[in-house]
């Protein structure tokens, strides 16, 4: 049975007292980082703005084992932000794709992300309608005809799954319920909450390809998002052992 077929799926339950001390650690950190960024000019400050989104596109890429040219990245960043760099690089459409799908999470945060966001990130990040050498569904969840996504390791023949992503006829549903809690007001740490889509999104993973790079974009905005989530009125209930539900 995966996790998708237990019955209190997607009810995410945690401990609150195991995670209060990393969750504080983690905002006082942020805290730290703004103040310093405060205290920056505005060409330093626009300067280290620039850099963590280059790093930040060419890890998460290099988590999916692409290697992207970080000057690349760079004047693709700078030339959407409209900052002048003395030496402007030609881009590619794979990196312009990238760029454009983590600028659209990180700066425009505060719009509802929708299926259809969803699915022009998607067209976005594989422009070709390829994954290497093979056509894949590009704008739209994965079909039926594309076969169950799995994880497995081990020989040809003698492979073990460790895990099978819900069936094709499952995603609108899985989807549906999945963007309506992401877009709904809690007071729910923005830290933990990028944890839970994260983490929600690759287990439904919903397209054939390039759901490790959009769940680090949700991820990356519902961070962004922080401060501005976070209403008094509306919040997750504790339960009775101490564990908290969304």
């Amino acid at each position: 049975m995966w996790i998708y077929e237990k019955k209190e799926w997607p009810d995410f339950v945690w401990d609150d007292k195991a995670l209060a001390s990393l969750l504080a650690e983690a905002r006082h950190r942020q805290g730290r980082l703004l103040g310093k960024m405060e205290a920056l000019g505005f060409p330093v400050r626009r300067e280290a703005n620039l850099n963590i989104l280059t790093t930040d596109v060419v890890t998460s890429s290099a988590i999916e084992g692409e290697r992207l040219d970080t000057d690349e990245v760079r004047s693709s960043i700078a030339r959407r932000l409209g900052i002048p760099l003395q030496n402007d690089r030609p881009v590619g459409r794979d990196v312009e794709g990238i760029v454009e799908m983590m600028l659209d999470a990180t700066q425009n945060f505060d719009q509802a992300l929708t299926a259809e966001r969803l699915f022009d990130w998607h067209a976005a990040l594989l422009p070709t309608g390829r994954s290497g050498m093979h056509r894949i569904t590009v704008g739209a969840w994965r079909p039926a005809e594309a076969g169950p996504m799995q994880v497995v390791s081990g020989p040809i023949g003698h492979e073990t799954v460790h895990y099978e992503a819900p069936e094709a006829a499952r995603l609108d549903a899985e989807m549906t319920k999945f963007l309506s809690w992401f877009e709904t007001e809690m007071k729910l740490d923005p830290v933990l909450k990028a944890g839970i889509v994260h983490l929600w999104f690759v287990t439904i993973h919903p397209f054939e390809d390039g759901n490790g790079w959009i769940a680090r974009a949700i991820e990356d905005m519902a961070l962004a998002r922080g401060k501005y989530s976070v209403n008094p009125a509306l919040q997750n209930y504790q339960k009775k052992d101490g564990t908290h539900q969304t």
